[in-house]
């Protein structure tokens, strides 16, 4: 009796320890909570979509992108990822062609009211991801100057260049020369060292562009492209925009992505795609 007592308590003891250990691994995976805010930092009409190939697949189209910006809320704090049009654009009763006649942009709203919407301040942002330094991408940049800005290095050297800061491109370091608090990047960054929202290096369209990767608790893995895809099309077929910095490497980022996109069995979201914009919820609204 007494032994059958012994192996009953061994017995209920390892079986308790398996439950606990269960438990243990649950509580591992909890995913923390994430919300992802979307903005529209403007619109951009394209007036000559043959710029967003090699060849001349697009010749004589137009196309209307949409130009959105992100916050990220994570309990350890807020990432703002991508920065709209400049805000110079607010205030312009029409909106503005480039002298080129390539773009027609616009843009409704400042950075700090669309923040007060979901009650934050520039203040409120921890840390600025540019997926890269275009114009359509850091338009109200310097306003979040307080940020630590996550860049990769090869980015930083690119944008703060003698060559840049005296060409006619200087208005691209002008609108990211607020921002001191600098991090470079050398790759993948995990931004709050849980892998909830971890910066992927996808270098190509620019030297240091970059796409985020996000894991959701309710929509699960997720991706926004940045400028790796500006069009469903380019992203089928692999076309390369004809003013990349190196078509080699966007090739093999795009390779990269779509091993990373199906390795996680993420939902994918191309940032410039109008349809995918108005998918998301937008803020005050949130996606989880």
């Amino acid at each position: 009796m007494k032994k059958a007592l012994v192996i009953l308590a061994i017995s209920f003891t390892f079986f308790s320890c398996k439950e606990v250990k269960k438990e243990e691994r649950k509580a591992e995976i909890v995913k923390p909570e994430l919300k992802l805010y979307t903005f529209s930092g403007g619109t951009v009409m394209v007036n000559n979509l043959e710029l967003f190939s090699q060849d001349t697949t697009y010749q004589g189209q137009t196309k209307e992108f949409a130009d959105p910006f992100y916050v990220i809320s994570h309990p350890q704090g807020n990432l703002m990822w991508d920065a709209g049009l400049p805000e110079m654009l607010v205030p312009m009763p029409e909106p503005y062609t480039d002298p080129s006649g390539a773009f027609t942009v616009s843009r409704k709203d400042s950075v700090v009211n669309q923040l007060k919407t979901i009650g934050m301040t520039p203040d409120d942002i921890t840390y600025l991801g540019l997926s890269h330094t275009h114009f359509d991408h850091s338009g109200h940049a310097n306003a979040i100057s307080n940020a630590t800005w996550l860049v990769q290095g090869s980015e930083y050297d690119m944008i703060t260049s003698e060559e840049i800061r005296n060409s006619e491109n200087a208005g691209l370091y002008e609108a990211i020369k607020e921002l001191k608090n600098v991090k470079k990047l050398n790759g993948d960054f995990d931004v709050f060292g849980d892998g909830s929202v971890i910066i992927k290096s996808m270098p190509g369209h620019t030297p240091g562009h970059q796409v985020l990767f996000l894991d959701m608790p309710e929509n699960g893995p997720t991706l926004l492209t940045g400028d790796l895809y500006h069009l469903y099309e380019n992203r089928e077929h692999k076309r390369v925009p004809s003013f990349n910095f190196d078509v080699e490497q966007t090739l093999s980022s795009m390779d990269a992505f779509e091993a990373l996109a199906k390795e996680k069995n993420a939902k994918v979201y191309l940032q410039h795609q109008k349809e995918d914009f108005n998918k998301m919820p937008k803020a005050p609204k949130y996606l989880n």
